[in-house]
């Protein structure tokens, strides 16, 4: 009988389901406050079922360069007949277009992707809704930021490392730092270079926290140079031996380099300040069974493969160094003033660069 009813539904649909999806379609639909809870064994089916039915899931995102885009097309070849319209969007703007969206009742957004501070705001705004997935017990607990219930606002899906990147064509193996003593080797003097911009006031944060005021007051006969122009293009000037070496550059960048040729390399210091972007719901998502299924997948093992193609780190694994998220635990004001503090700091023990 079992058999005769698993043929008419092939029949009936004109492709094969397997039983669990079959459940999942009989299933009494859930409302998006049983969703965010549901932990069945057959979770993934009854959300890729719904999420078929619904026929996309609409994600703004602030990964960069092509990573979206690679984990838009293996999303869609996991799960077929659900299209995932992928916006990127830096994450300030995206904190902005949500609170509008809100304002004038326009769900659009079903799930989000986008660093620590933006997502704090907008868990204080009330634009994101707690909920559980699976690969939750695979982080450890300062990589998910808690709600009620056993639910959570979001569980970090990428990490992008801040360290020191050399040309390893012109520095002597003996000068390349392993940690921040290192940076007042005699070979660094009047070579090293930082971007004004957040990584680099991190990079500050992290020495104060590990060195205190007085050693980076020391860096300032180093003559490190401020260079206006984003941590990639600072790279670049390393790559081509226009500036020797930085503290502030990411391990994701140098390592895309590494692959195209550059002859840079990159180290860990005594704390790694790092980057993180959060895979989250909106509060009112559209299509609310794609919105968890794509955030279960972004944490899950295939989804954070893909990210790791893009050079990316996983909360989910030890690197062997000391991670620091500058921006965890605190308010977002505090944040703010901490960066200003840093900022500042940065700028009296440094010279213009060219």
């Amino acid at each position: 009988m079992q058999i005769w009813l698993f043929i008419l539904s092939v029949l009936s649909v004109g492709s094969v389901l397997f039983p669990n999806q079959l459940a999942a379609q009989a299933r009494k639909p859930m409302t998006i406050s049983e969703l965010v809870t549901y932990n069945g064994k057959d979770r993934e089916a009854v959300l890729y079922a719904g999420a078929k039915s619904e026929g996309k899931v609409t994600w703004y995102t602030s990964l960069s360069g092509d990573s979206y885009k690679g984990m838009a097309k293996a999303f869609e070849a996991k799960y077929p007949g659900v299209k995932l319209d992928a916006y990127r969007v830096s994450g300030s703007d995206m904190t902005v277009r949500m609170m509008e969206e809100s304002k004038a009742k326009r769900y659009i957004v079903d799930a989000v992707e986008t660093t620590e501070g933006n997502l704090m705001f907008m868990r204080d705004a009330f634009l994101l809704r707690p909920y559980h997935s699976p690969h939750f017990a695979n982080y450890p607990e300062d990589a998910k930021e808690k709600s009620e219930r056993g639910l959570y606002f979001w569980g970090i899906a990428r990490e992008s490392y801040i360290g020191f990147a050399y040309n390893k064509k012109l520095l002597s193996k003996s000068a390349v730092p392993k940690n921040y003593d290192g940076l007042l080797h005699p070979e660094l003097k009047g070579r090293m270079g930082v971007s004004v911009s957040d990584p680099a006031y991190k990079v500050i944060g992290a020495m104060l926290r590990t060195k205190g005021q007085e050693f980076v007051k020391k860096l300032k006969v180093q003559e490190i140079a401020l260079h206006t122009i984003i941590p990639p293009a600072l790279l670049e000037l390393i790559a081509s031996g226009e500036v020797l070496a930085s503290p502030g550059i990411f391990r994701n960048h140098t390592l895309n380099a590494i692959s195209k040729g550059a002859p840079v390399e990159w180290v860990p210091m005594d704390i790694v300040p790092t980057n993180v972007g959060g895979a989250a719901i909106a509060v009112q998502p559209p299509h609310p069974h794609g919105a968890l299924l794509l955030a279960d997948y972004l944490l899950g093992s295939e989804g954070q493969a893909v990210l790791e193609k893009y050079e990316y780190g996983s909360a989910a694994k030890k690197l062997g160094f000391n991670k620091w998220r500058p921006d965890h635990g605190i308010t977002t004001d505090k944040y703010e003033k901490e960066l200003e503090r840093w900022e500042k700091l940065l700028k009296e023990i440094s010279r213009r660069g060219a």
